[in-house]
This record gives structure tokens, sequence and C-alpha cells, in this order.
């Protein structure tokens, strides 16, 4: 423990060093690239907050003293890269499946199960089939049409190469009424008129319903009679064991009735079988030797197994994996919610950041080659984890750095006047601390936020890339006075200004909207370009409403 406290104290110091103020999301991943797993990120995050503030109250000599001592606890080679772990009975013949629910686009949660399928195909060189789940879903949870076409867009720009043509269940429902058929023939299922009520009471005490008790004629009228039947008045349940240590498990439900339209076959269908009952016929069907699920289905898995054994097939290799939850990310991630939002009109739309939509994330400028890597490093973890939406950030960061552009942007701005400045001062500003380009700026008019005025106010500071300052301590009509102080670039705090500007506004992921000024050059940027301004964030520009630009905010 020692030593890894050393380690992030040492990269710590380096990242305060080199940025001028040291990040927690820019030292995770530095401990990523060294052996640390993503089970672990609870535990060192404490550490890792510990140390940054420490680093951050310290100036610039001290921290350069420091580094002298610490520099030993950085590893001097990478570690091998990490590999998925192998999956239980591996074959040549390996064939994977991805099961959404059409009801809305996938976001970074669901998303993730999906892709890590998608990762083992790759590893495998084995086949992936997309297969639309596309039963009828219940009231609260509907299938949205355009949800379609959003689940196919979301999975080829991630890179997943699945098999054509796309399976849809709802095409699939004469198969489920066969096999349905052979359990009631079987002696395994029955038709149920019971009340949801009468059935939670039977299962609490573990008492057959009466009519599990008619015999396999009867049941088979009883089924036909279902197609027929008032919405709601009868289900097809499966006989189990009504001392089942599970209440849950006990006599579940296979097929219901649904008067409600259907995006695709329209009102073809009533009878719509349940997730466990399709998938046990498909899994099967479609050869299926692996599934990768999450570990909130496996009650499911295990009325699946219940039903193969019923026709004396082999399981498929099943592996539960658990649940991540992102800290950071605003808002909930659920399709469910975000289905009612976008209905309500309350977001733009499947894209709108809020959802957290593979969309969104596109639009927002996270790449594809991140959320890969993303679930990669996350892995196989069989327990549910937390992991914060920074680990995510960084690894884009490292994709996207290199090739992006500094701007100066200023929220909220107020504009700065300096007694005794030098006159019409052209600064030569560098488009990446890389990269040897330099943008001429002329330094006439100067905007800073007002809240690095009030930050700082009383205190001398300098204007990043330009000349030190003294605040005032006093704001008059929108306006703050400074005093030039000197053109040395001392070892004191740096704050970000704007001089002949155009608005900005920037879309943040909790749907808020921070606005600003953002330097004149910003008109030579093309659209979905993404740009680093400096001392803010990443940013994406995504359009232009009137003379104003819009940003969307990409990460820090």
């Amino acid at each position: 423990m020692i030593n890894l406290e050393n380690e992030i104290k040492a990269y710590s110091i380096k990242n305060a060093l080199e940025h001028g103020k040291a990040d927690p999301s820019k030292v995770l991943p530095k401990l990523f690239n060294h052996g640390l797993e993503s089970s672990e990120i609870k535990t060192i995050m404490p550490l890792v907050a510990k140390a940054i503030k420490e680093i951050n109250s310290l100036s610039k000599n001290k921290l350069e003293e420091l580094y002298k001592s610490f520099s030993q606890y950085i590893p001097e080679k990478e570690e091998k890269p990490r590999a998925l772990p192998e999956l239980p009975n591996p074959s040549s013949k390996m064939v994977f499946r991805l099961a959404p629910f059409p009801s809305g686009a996938l976001h970074i949660g669901n998303a993730k199960t999906y892709l890590l399928n998608a990762l083992y195909a790759e590893k495998y060189n084995g086949k992936i089939l997309l297969v639309m789940d596309d039963t009828i879903g219940s009231e609260m949870k509907q299938i949205m049409p355009e949800a379609y076409s959003l689940i196919e867009e979301a999975f080829q720009w991630l890179g997943v190469n699945y098999s054509k043509p796309v399976i849809y269940k709802s095409d699939r429902l004469k198969i489920y009424y066969e096999y349905a058929q052979e359990l009631i023939k079987k002696d395994n299922a029955y038709v149920c008129h019971c009340p949801q009520e009468k059935l939670k009471e039977h299962r609490e005490k573990g008492i057959e319903c009466g009519c599990r008790q008619f015999p396999v004629k009867e049941q088979k009228k009883r089924w036909k009679q279902m197609f027929e039947a008032k919405e709601g008045s009868a289900v097809l349940r499966i006989k189990t064991s009504m001392m089942h240590p599970n209440p849950a498990f006990r006599d579940r439900v296979l097929f219901k009735i649904s008067d409600r339209p259907h995006p695709k076959v329209g009102n073809k269908y009533r009878v719509w079988p349940a997730l466990e009952m399709s998938w046990a016929i498909d899994d099967h069907l479609l050869g299926i030797t692996h599934i990768l699920r999450g570990s909130d289905l496996q009650i499911e898995t295990d009325m699946e197994k219940y039903l193969w054994d019923i026709f004396s097939w082999k399981y498929p290799e099943t592996v539960h994996v658990g649940l991540v939850k992102l800290e950071g990310a605003e808002g909930k991630l659920a399709k469910s919610k975000s289905q009612q939002e976008v209905k309500a009109g309350t977001y733009t739309g499947w894209d709108d950041p809020r959802t957290w939509s593979i969309q969104s994330l596109k639009r927002r400028g996270i790449k594809a080659e991140s959320i890969r890597s993303f679930v990669f490093e996350i892995g196989l973890n069989k327990q549910n984890i937390s992991i914060p939406i920074d680990a995510l950030y960084s690894i884009n960061r490292k994709l996207i750095d290199k090739e992006t552009n500094r701007y100066s942007f200023v929220e909220n701005p107020i504009e700065l006047q300096i007694k005794n400045k030098p006159e019409s001062k052209i600064v030569e500003v560098p488009i990446h601390p890389d990269k040897k380009e330099t943008r001429a700026i002329e330094a006439n008019r100067i905007f800073i936020s007002k809240s690095d005025f009030e930050k700082f106010k009383g205190k001398e500071i300098r204007l990043l890339h330009l000349y030190n300052v003294k605040l005032d301590k006093n704001i008059k009509n929108n306006i703050g006075e400074a005093k030039f102080t000197s053109l040395d670039n001392k070892d004191i705090s740096k704050i970000n200004w704007v001089s002949e500007f155009i608005p900005c506004t920037i879309l943040m992921p909790s749907g808020e909207k921070i606005n600003g000024i953002g330097e004149n050059s910003i008109k030579t940027l093309k659209y979905e370009e993404i740009v680093q301004f400096e001392r803010f964030a990443f940013c994406k520009l995504d359009r232009k409403i009137g003379e104003e630009y819009e940003f969307w905010f990409t990460h820090r």
C-alpha cells in the first residue's frame, strides 16, 4: 500500500508540473496502465483525492523538489497488454448473441454487456447474432419504433460485426406457440385464470393453483381459448415445485395476452411469450454456445435451464456479469426514464446528453474506440462495481488530446479595465503544448469570467500567455478594474481571457447550458470539430444558431 501511495503521489506531482494543476481523471489511467484492476477503483479513489489535494496546495518550486524523490516510483516499463479472461469450454465454433429490447437507444450502461459479447466473439473468432428481443413488453416499458434503427446504428458505430440478417422475435411467434403446445402435451404447463393477488398468495403459501389440476386434454382447449380471451384474463404457466425455495420461481408465467399494437406486426398476435420462454427456445434453435448476461437475470437463466431439461437440450455456457454503476454520470441511466422524457419533450431526442445514449456520447465527442477500451478494461466483472465516469473520459482524452487544438472561452464574462497596460499587445498563443504552431491574437479589450475575478480579487494573477495584473476588489457596471504589473511569467495563478469574441454556449451532460464568449478564431472551426477550451474542458462544435456557436461538453 505504501508503494501504491507513493506511485499515486509521483503521478500527481508529474501531472501538476505538466498542467499547472493535478487532475484525478488524468492520474487514474496511469494506474490502470500499471496493474490497477477496475474493481479496486472505489478503494483507490480516496487515496488519489488525498494526494491531489496535497499536491495542488504546493508551489511549483516545491513540486520540482518533491519530484526528485518520488519519480523513482513511476514504473519504467509498461505492463503487458491485458487480455480478457478465458470463457468456459471455448471451441472453434462459438456463437454469441446480442438481445436488446427496443424500448429506446442503447445507453452506456446496457451497451457494456452487449459490447462484452462482441469483444469475446472477436477474441475467439466466433459468430455474433443480433436478435431484437421485441416481444410486447409492459405498459411501462413499451417498444419505440425508432429504437430498432437506433440500436443497429449504435452497434455499427461501435464496430460490432454481427451476422446479417437481424433476427426479430416478433417474427417467431408461431415457433414459440409450437413449443408451448409441446409443454402442455408433456403436462409441464397449464392455462391459469387466477387473478394476480390469488397467485401471489398461492406462491407464498406453496399451494398449487386449481387451474393446474385440469388434464392435458382440457389444457389444450384452454390454450386455444386463450387466443380469444380477454386481455389479463388468462396466462400460460410452467409447472414447477410449489415448494421451490424462491417463491418467484414457482409456476412462472410463460405467455400472456396483450391487445397493445406492436410497432412491427400490429395486432397480428395477442399471446406473447415471456423473456425466458422465448430465449430458452431461441438459444437452442439458433445454436448459441455462450451467453453473457447481467447478474440481474439469474432467475431467468434458472427458468431457461428448467425448460432445457424438459426438452432434454444441452445447456449453452452461461456467464453472469456484475452490473456497473457509473459514478459522476449525472442522472439515471435507464431507457424507461429516457423514453418518458423523450415522449414528453423534456429531452430534445434520443441523442440528448441526459440520456447517456451511445448517440449522445458520439455527439459529445466520445470515440467508439474509447467505449470499447472502457468495456475491455472492466472485463468480465462477476460482482457489481462502481466506476467513476472519469475512467471513460481518461481513455478518450488519450485519443483526442494530441489532435485537439486549444482555444479560449470565458464563462459569464466581464470586461477588465487594466491601468498602464502595454498598448496594442499582440501575443503568439500556442495552438497545442506539443506543437510549434501559434496563433496571433491582438489583446485590445480583455474579458475574463466573473467567477475568476471574484476568486482572485485583490491578488496578482497572470492572464494566460499574456501578462500579469493585480485585480481590484470591486466590479462596477460589470467592469472589473486591474493594474498591469509585469510581463514576467511568474509562478502565480493563471486565468483565461478573451479579446475579440463571438458568443458561445456549451451544453453540459446535465442539460444545463453555460453561456460565455469564445475567441474570434472559433469561426474557422468545422462542425463536429473537437477543441480544448483552455482551463475549462474539451468540447465539440455542434451547430451555429444565429450568431451564436453551440458546443457540446465532451469532458474535462
